[in-house]
């Protein structure tokens, strides 16, 4: 999802300001071998391994649980990550983040595996499961960034967050990196440095 929402408006964005460049979009949920597969860019969530690879830390991004309001009306508002597990849960499989939800009790974490009633393939059918007013779901943050602004969902538990887990804009460094790469490398991070859904979920 983070491809689509973020950077496909970003690509044809920059397209339209460089009409000399074509890009190649390789949306996958996968850690990608960039020097294997020929990729100049990737955007990477989560800690980075020693690679070589040159990066720019361009914000933070976190597990939430959430619901529609109408919900949470009903079944009441857990105060505690166990009080989840009573609760019907919509979970995606797209991630073990997601699968394995962890919490932050101060001196000591927390880790549940809740049973789901409704498990789908995509972070996205989660998401329009509970909008429906059916259920909890763990998603990222930004995946809900816009619907929880809007109103139409709410975070729960927020004080019990994993620590957020960082973004990084990755590009081979080695030698010259031609112009176009480092020119759309430092506009993707531009605009992810201005963008508060990322830059806001490093703060909790």
């Amino acid at each position: 999802m983070f491809g689509e929402l973020y950077l496909i408006p970003l690509i044809t964005e920059y397209l339209s300001a460089h009409p000399q460049v074509a890009i190649n979009a390789l949306l996958v949920d996968r850690l990608v071998n960039m020097v294997e597969e020929g990729v100049d860019v990737a955007i990477r969530i989560g800690q980075l391994p020693e690679t070589g690879l040159q990066a720019i830390k361009v914000g933070h991004i976190r597990p939430v649980i959430c619901a529609a309001p109408a919900f949470l009306e009903r079944f009441g508002r857990p105060q505690e990550p166990k009080e989840v597990m009573a609760a019907p849960i919509v979970m995606s499989s797209a991630s073990s983040l997601l699968t394995d939800w962890q919490f932050n009790l101060g001196t000591s974490s927390l880790t549940l595996h809740p049973k789901p009633r409704l498990l789908v393939s995509s972070n996205q059918a989660a998401i329009n499961a509970v909008r429906t007013g059916w259920g909890l779901t763990r998603v990222l943050s930004y995946q809900v960034a816009e619907l929880v602004a809007k109103g139409e969902l709410e975070i729960i538990l927020d004080t019990f967050e994993a620590a957020a887990l960082p973004v990084h804009v990755l590009y081979q460094g080695g030698g010259r990196v031609p112009a176009k790469v480092r020119t759309f490398v430092d506009f993707c991070a531009s605009r992810f440095l201005q963008d508060p859904a990322l830059q806001r979920a490093g703060s909790v």
